[in-house]
């Protein structure tokens, strides 16, 4: 639970000791995020990690807001993007419209809106509609930018002998989409590939989520964590969120193939900032 009634749930940030006399069930409550997407409703959770906020908004038949703050007392009631940036994802199977102060923006499936710092009114409509939310503190306003993925060619990585071949779409990064701290992709797998993010690598000057779709009812990811000689997994469904520290691999392998919104909030905005590890390290 969370102490701030706007969001279901606070995630702590974590140290990579506390691996070790974690359960499974212990792994799952503390990295992710599951819940964001029901019908109706407007869910937000909050992260230490970079201070993300990680949300899902399902609008159904009535338009669903962004809610104001609630806390602390001095800012009750302010805007939630007053001193925030917000990178929004339809990954519903039908288009919605975001509306920010007034402009509609219609985004079809696997698009995306960068909505900037001090934006004051957003609302979220369109049944059939899954909107995914992530917000990080911001330090500038930058121009508003709706990223389709004809807009943004994908690089093309892996292989079918892999099994991990795939689109990776890069939408809000200096190159594509100019913000303070956010940085946002979408990578789509072809049939018959079913693993991510190779080679596996660590981030240790920024956080990332990743946010699982696509994925049918019966299929799952296993998603790994932890350092690189003490790996572990947590499995996810459909619209299900993980939370991976900087200390932390990150890789998934589905039971079919699938896409998935990756975001990332640190230090730098350089995609290629990473340590990458050889498969043979992990353990």
């Amino acid at each position: 639970m969370s102490a701030d009634p706007l969001f279901a749930k606070t995630y702590h940030a974590v140290h990579p000791d506390m691996m070790m006399g974690a359960s499974n069930a212990d792994l799952h409550d503390r990295h992710a995020v599951t819940g964001l997407f029901r019908a109706g409703e407007l869910v937000l959770t909050y992260s230490h990690g970079e201070r993300f906020i990680i949300g899902g908004a399902m609008p159904g038949e009535a338009a669903l807001d962004l809610p104001v703050q609630r806390e602390p007392a001095s800012a009750a009631g302010h805007p939630l993007l007053e001193r925030r940036e917000l990178g929004v994802v339809n990954i519903g199977p039908a288009a919605g419209t975001v509306t920010v102060d007034g402009v509609a923006y219609p985004l079809a499936k696997y698009e995306a809106l960068y909505v900037p710092m001090g934006s004051r009114d957003v609302r979220f409509e369109g049944a059939g509609a899954r909107f995914y939310l992530l917000s990080v503190p911001a330090h500038a306003a930058y121009p508003i930018v709706h990223m389709t993925l004809a807009g943004n060619p994908p690089m093309r990585r892996g292989s079918p002998e892999t099994s991990n071949a795939r689109s990776i779409h890069q939408l809000v990064l200096p190159h594509a989409c100019q913000s303070a701290s956010l940085c946002l992709g979408l990578t789509r797998l072809d049939p018959g590939s079913v693993w991510n993010t190779m080679p596996p690598h660590v981030h240790e000057r920024r956080s990332e989520i990743y946010l699982y779709f696509d994925l049918e009812d019966d299929a799952r990811v296993f998603h790994y964590m932890g350092q690189p000689d003490e790996l572990r997994h947590i499995l996810l469904g459909d619209g299900d969120a993980v939370i991976s520290p900087p200390w932390s691999v990150h890789m998934g392998a589905g039971t079919s193939s699938y896409s998935f919104v990756w975001a990332m909030a640190g230090e730098n905005q350089d995609y290629e900032d990473m340590d990458v590890l050889d498969i043979c390290q992990l353990a």
